[in-house]
């Protein structure tokens, strides 16, 4: 900066302060008793300009660091998410991920306090939340494989209306137990819940081994939770259901989920 422009500044800058802080009475530039007084907090100044300018920076290239994301059990294993992490890692080497398990009672609570940056999940989510849809399914009927019904398949919502859906927990969210028990069914009719309160999908399994119900999962769950005494049957007139990226709805515009929902467009083409 040349002499005559660094000075304009400086007046500039004590027109706005009230106070005089360069010496002009002596043929060097020095301070006045004002400006040595301001001076830890001029300091304090320019090195927050400093650091706004650096953070800025990383902004600008994308996001870094430390980054966690939820998951609903094992949905991290399903197409296309595995390929929009990894996409994700490739595109910003300075993340560091972590893998938040979360199970149906604390998934919304987690997005919305901000535990997570974002999270894969089944939908429905709570208002707050939003989401991007990714790989639409098919559900199934999750019995006990001794069950006659097992052997039969496909079935209809209305063959398994004698048979309860093992209960959830009252703390999830109502939309999503509704959802994934199908209630009310087709017909209008309420469904019947046995007096478990499940907050995840791996310990209904032992209850629906033993008979004490049913479960309707999404189909992957063939592959992914198979267990002794459980089968999988088709169900022709089930919803069906998606994977889905989520996030808090202030969240939409941070580096990491706009990286994350780019991925995911990437994989969705």
């Amino acid at each position: 900066m040349t002499q005559p422009a660094f000075s304009q500044q400086i007046r500039s800058l004590e027109r706005r302060l009230g106070v005089e802080l360069a010496d002009r009475t002596t043929r060097t530039a020095g301070l006045t008793a004002e400006g040595c007084a301001l001076l830890p907090e001029i300091r304090q100044v320019v090195e927050a300009a400093d650091q706004l300018r650096l953070a800025a920076g990383r902004q600008a290239c994308g996001p870094s660091g430390r980054v966690v994301i939820g998951s609903f059990e094992a949905v991290t294993a399903l197409p296309p998410i595995p390929a929009i992490l990894e996409e994700l890692l490739a595109t910003y080497p300075g993340i560091e991920l972590e893998v938040l398990r979360m199970s149906f009672v604390d998934c919304a609570d987690i997005l919305l306090e901000g535990a997570v940056d974002a999270a894969f999940v089944f939908p429905p989510l709570p208002a707050g939340i939003q989401t991007q849809a990714l790989t639409g399914m098919k559900r199934v009927a999750c019995m006990a494989a001794g069950d006659p019904l097992a052997a039969e398949g496909p079935l209809t919502l209305q063959q398994l209306s004698d048979h309860p859906h093992i209960g959830w927990s009252p703390k999830i969210p109502k939309c999503w137990r509704d959802f994934w028990a199908t209630d009310p069914r087709p017909d209008g009719k309420p469904v019947q819940y046995t007096a478990h309160q499940v907050t995840e999908f791996e310990p209904a399994l032992t209850a629906v081994a033993l008979g004490d119900g049913i479960q309707l999962p999404p189909e992957p769950a063939r592959l992914l939770y198979q267990r002794p005494g459980v089968a999988y049957v088709d169900v022709t007139d089930l919803p069906p259901c998606s994977t889905a990226l989520a996030w808090r709805r202030q969240d939409r515009d941070r580096p990491v989920v706009a990286a994350l929902r780019k991925a995911a467009s990437h994989q969705l083409t």
